[in-house]
């Protein structure tokens, strides 16, 4: 029984901040899923900076109706985070400018579909026509009770960024892309040895030609990311050359790229897949483990100089 909902408008603020609470809640999990560290709390403060070229505290806690103490500690938090920039106005020193920073833009951009989905269930949410703020309270509760509200937009995000990322067989027109990325990554963790230059350079040759795969996937119509399943017999294949354009952090593009090439091997009838990779890659091997991967020695011939760890997959015992 829900004593609050029993007492009706007598309770009406109770409701309302348990409602704003649990939202808040829900959206922080949403962020969390996608992998982004914002806060819900930031986000009137946030859009206000975004929709100004620069703004001072004073213009935020007028079109917020936040108090000014309260907007200051959000905005300290934002710039802590990296998201928004403070300056001195050349006009009066005692003014204080604020701007969204380089890295809150593209923040923001990649928001921005997660913000319209989000804007998008609240409003499916709220439009049922009741009689009062109380049914419409007790229209909403139900259906939160029903499914929370992160899993069904966490749901619609998924949805929605599997119809802008579809996964792609090689196709020539995409070998240039599979080198870029690939080097890039290389060139940005560790070195490029030459043996990456002579099969990066030569798909074809060291990978399809073997009985391997590659596979792109797209964002908006452009790669942005791959992988490759490099045959080593009929029932082993090594996952291999996973590299994910770094402007499109947050779509868990690499993850997407690990289901899709499991997913293949077990439609091939592999025993496993093996990988190898370096301890200092601490976020793929925690990725790795994530989808079943154990750590087995590594061979004494290796061809990678950079490893220091192999992992298996096995798909049948």
């Amino acid at each position: 029984m829900d004593a609050v909902r029993g007492l009706g408008t007598l309770a009406l603020g109770s409701r309302l901040k348990r409602l704003s609470e649990y939202m808040m809640r829900e959206t922080q999990l949403v962020y969390d899923g996608i992998d982004v560290a914002f806060d819900p709390y930031w986000f009137p403060v946030f859009s206000v900076i975004l929709q100004k070229e620069e703004t001072t505290t004073n213009a935020i806690s007028e079109v917020t109706l936040t108090s000014q103490p309260s907007v200051t500690q959000t905005l300290k938090k934002l710039c802590d985070a990296g998201l928004v920039e403070l300056s001195v106005s050349k006009k009066d020193k005692r003014k204080k400018l604020v701007v969204a920073s380089p890295e809150g833009l593209k923040m923001a951009e990649q928001l921005k579909p997660v913000w319209a989905i989000m804007k998008n269930y609240t409003h499916q949410l709220t439009q049922h026509p009741t009689q009062n703020l109380s049914e419409q309270l007790n229209r909403i509760e139900d259906i939160l009770q029903k499914e929370p509200m992160h899993r069904s937009i966490l749901n619609d995000i998924t949805m929605s960024n599997h119809n802008k990322t579809p996964i792609v067989d090689f196709k020539p027109e995409y070998a240039k892309a599979f080198y870029k990325l690939n080097i890039e990554w290389l060139e940005t963790f560790f070195y490029v040895e030459d043996y990456d230059r002579e099969v990066l350079s030569k798909p074809d040759q060291y990978i399809l030609s073997k009985g391997g795969h590659i596979y792109f996937i797209m964002h908006d119509g452009e790669v942005a990311g791959t992988v490759a399943l490099m045959k080593v017999n009929d029932k082993v294949f090594e996952l291999t050359k996973m590299a994910v354009n770094p402007k499109l952090r947050g779509l868990k593009l690499g993850q997407k790229l690990m289901q899709h090439s499991l997913d293949e091997a077990k439609r091939m009838n592999l025993e496993k897949v093996i990988l190898y990779s370096n301890t200092l890659l601490e976020n793929a091997i925690y990725i790795y483990r994530k989808y079943g991967f154990i750590e087995i020695p590594v061979e004494a011939d290796c061809p990678y100089e950079r490893c220091n760890i192999k992992m298996e997959f096995k798909i049948k015992e």
